[in-house]
């Protein structure tokens, strides 16, 4: 597996191939594999990865939910809080159902709820592995939105390649490697024989192309 340092000097090498532009760019990493079948449902990844050193741009978070739970996912200032009443609208609305899974990064629900936000949006989050994550009543619901603001989704597509936004420009390329290597901790977790299912790793900015390293 590749080290700390190997992963900082490719970060390094793929943000001196980016053209120099007046926004902030990401920074993807492209994991490809080897000696595995997509189509086998152990290579489903779609795990959450909670990133040592977040971007400027926090995921998008909505909650699902009512009573004292919905008032503090409001003061937590999650993006978009929906109350049961509210979900009933999705349920014969599959365009609106899938532009509200287009648009947030991470669901939350009130435990309860689960079975319900199943039926009614489960069209609509399933494919896209965005399954709320449940909250029970006790919960801080608080630390779980300031924590997943900071997180990333890991999936493999049903492919041989897994993509992911690991950082951006204002992160140092150490930073940077520090969160890719959080993400390949997680996929290697999920492999059948771990770091030796991956072939290569590959970091590209927004605006400038890949830069390759091969796994031994």
């Amino acid at each position: 597996m590749l080290s700390n340092q190997q992963l900082a000097e490719l970060v390094k090498k793929g943000k001196d191939q980016s053209k120099e532009t007046k926004f902030t760019q990401s920074v993807e990493v492209m994991i490809t594999l080897k000696e595995v079948d997509p189509k086998k449902t152990d290579l489903n990844i779609n795990e959450i990865v909670y990133l040592p050193h977040p971007t400027s741009k926090q995921a998008k978070l909505c909650f699902i939910g009512s009573g004292d739970l919905a008032v503090r996912a409001k003061n937590a200032k999650i993006d978009l809080v929906i109350e049961p009443s509210q979900l009933e609208n999705y349920g014969g609305n599959k365009r609106d159902a899938k532009k509200l899974a287009r648009s947030y990064d991470f669901f939350l629900a009130d435990t309860a709820l689960m079975p319900r936000v199943g039926k009614v949006l489960g069209q609509a989050l399933g494919p896209k592995g965005k399954i709320p994550t449940p909250v029970p009543p006790g919960a801080s619901i608080e630390a779980m939105a300031n924590r997943m603001r900071t997180a990333i989704r890991v999936r493999s597509r049903g492919s041989l390649g897994v993509m992911a936004k690991v950082g951006d420009s204002k992160l140092t390329e150490q930073q940077v490697a520090e969160n890719i290597l959080s993400a390949i901790t997680a996929i290697v977790k999920k492999l059948p024989n771990g770091d030796k299912n991956i072939k290569t790793v590959m970091v590209k900015t927004t605006m400038g192309k890949p830069a390759k390293q091969a796994v031994d």
